[in-house]
């Protein structure tokens, strides 16, 4: 089990665009988990890559104008369990349809699909806007019968609800080992049936082509993997991605049409997008 550095940033001034970009600057130096809130952001990074000097570097030509406050934690891998529960993982609600909770929950609202997840440290549970964006575009997409292939699976939540959603097979590719086995404990959690590989795009190679192939990652994965994700989606297939802003669209669409994949719609959360893509000529 990994030990990890929790770090909070407490910013002056402070709002939404302010803790995003802030997350997403520390995400493209391998922060993991990030809880944004009123003053700032926390963020999870496994103790043997963190460098408050990288900190220092990625929020040094911060685009907004602010002053910023940091201190790190150290955490145990055996103490996060209970650093989550007590501190930042609660019922959510996604479209008014699905809930995601934990096992240390009591008090639950009612939905039509009830997901269960231990996070564990790997990232996904409906907070975020990128993660609640795509469960929003599977809530409303025909997966019955559907083969369903979900890169970057984390903590496997959007492999559970396609599963729930009536899709054949499903399977999660994610190159974190111990997000991987997170994920798998969280299907099992929710009984379903859902493939967990551990590894990257590659794995992709020689598996049964995807009717629907969700990427939950980052900007720069997507567009380097595109491609592979591509070929591994039937004729007529569909794409969702995300964890990426409003911003990045016009770069994502113009290497995703190299592969024939065509803009089908748009989903917005503070600036965080998620695309439905085609699969066409």
């Amino acid at each position: 089990m990994y030990d990890y550095i929790s770090l909070r940033v407490d910013s002056t001034p402070c709002n939404e665009d302010i803790t995003d970009l802030i997350a997403a600057s520390l995400g493209e130096i391998g922060f993991e988990s990030f809880t944004p809130d009123g003053t700032g952001v926390t963020a999870f990074i496994r103790d043997e890559e963190f460098d408050m000097k990288r900190v220092e570097d990625a929020l040094s030509n911060f685009p907004i104008p602010a002053t910023f406050k940091m201190r790190e934690e150290f955490i145990k891998g055996e103490d996060w369990n209970e650093e989550w529960e007590k501190n930042y993982f609660q019922p959510i609600v996604i479209g008014d349809r699905c809930v995601v909770h934990s096992t240390f929950h009591t008090e639950v609202p009612r939905a039509e699909y009830e997901i269960i997840v231990d996070p564990k440290m790997a990232f996904g549970t409906g907070h975020h806007s990128t993660t609640s964006n795509m469960m929003k575009f599977i809530l409303e997409t025909d997966l019955e019968g559907k083969n369903v292939i979900d890169m970057g699976t984390g903590t496997g939540i959007l492999a559970i609800l396609s599963c729930m959603r009536g899709a054949s097979s499903v399977a999660g590719i994610e190159i974190d080992p111990y997000a991987w086995e997170n994920a798998i404990e969280n299907v099992r959690l929710n009984g379903v049936e859902a493939e967990m590989i551990c590894g990257d795009a590659k794995k992709l190679e020689g598996m049964k082509p995807a009717d629907i192939l969700l990427a939950n990652i980052n900007r720069n994965i997507i567009i380097s993997d595109i491609d592979k994700y591509s070929d591994a989606l039937k004729e007529g297939g569909e794409m969702l991605l995300s964890g990426f802003y409003n911003e990045d669209i016009e770069i994502i669409m113009k290497e995703a049409e190299k592969y024939n994949l065509h803009l089908k719609g748009i989903k917005e959360d503070n600036n965080w997008v998620a695309l439905r893509l085609v699969k066409s000529n």
